[in-house]
Parts: structure tokens; sequence; C-alpha cells
């Protein structure tokens, strides 16, 4: 499961997604990619669902990135605890999602190919998505 090695802080104040992605919402390394309509956190295990979706799709061939890195704490109190007593122990790692931003991009494949794999790795993905290509892209195999 994806999670950083070391954090500068335990734990860290939830915060608010509002506006749109104002980095790492255009095609920087593939031709292909899914980007996200709506905000959510997107945790490791649904990241690593799809990408293995998706490269299970692919037959392993072409190259897959994966554009973001689950690094916020999320902490979560016990079940039937009272009110009050501090923050809760860490859960997990999440990444909060805001539209616009490019969650996995795909290179050396066709795009019907491209398309069906990412369309397998986004159900994996608890936010809707939709595919698109890079802008200079054009069909040469």
């Amino acid at each position: 499961m994806l999670q950083p090695k070391k954090t500068k802080y335990r734990r860290q104040q939830k915060g608010r997604m509002k506006g749109n992605a104002q980095r790492g919402n255009t095609i920087a390394f593939g031709s292909f990619a899914i980007k996200t309509e709506e905000s959510c956190w997107i945790n490791g295990r649904q990241l690593e669902a799809a990408r293995q979706a998706v490269s299970r799709y692919m037959k392993r061939e072409g190259q897959i990135w994966i554009r973001i890195f689950p690094d916020k704490p999320i902490t979560k109190k016990p079940a039937e605890v009272r009110m009050g007593k501090g923050k809760g122990a860490p859960e997990g790692f999440v990444y909060p999602i805001t539209p616009g931003r490019i969650i996995i991009e795909v290179e050396g494949v066709s795009q019907e190919v491209a398309k069906e794999a990412l369309r397998l790795g986004a159900q994996k993905l608890p936010v809707s998505t939709k595919f698109i290509t890079r802008r200079d892209y054009s069909e040469t195999i």
C-alpha cells in the first residue's frame, strides 16, 4: 500500500477541497490519461487497484505513470469512545483530489487499448473521471 516512509507530523487537519486543480492538470508524460471531474480523497488501496487493472489489461506493454501519491494522514477514533480526549490515532494516508487533476497516464499502446485500460482503472476509483488525449498526439502505429 502506498504511504510515505516518514512524515514531519503524525496528524494533519482535514482541510477543504474547493476549486479546481491548479497543478497536475495537463498530460506531462504519456499520450493518454484519466482526469478527475469531482473532489474526493483517494487512498493507496484504491490507487493500487486501479494500477493493477490498467497494467493487466495492457498485458504489461507500454508505460504507466501514477501522478498522485497519498501523503495526507487520516486519523480515526476507536468505536464507542466518548467525545473529547484529543485527536484519534493515524489510520491511513489519502490524497485529496480536486477536479481537473490527472491521476494515471499511459504511453506505448494504441488508443483503443489505452481507453479500455483506463476505463477499467477508473472503475476502481471513488471519483468520476474522463479519458483525455495529448493535444499533439497522432496515431502512427
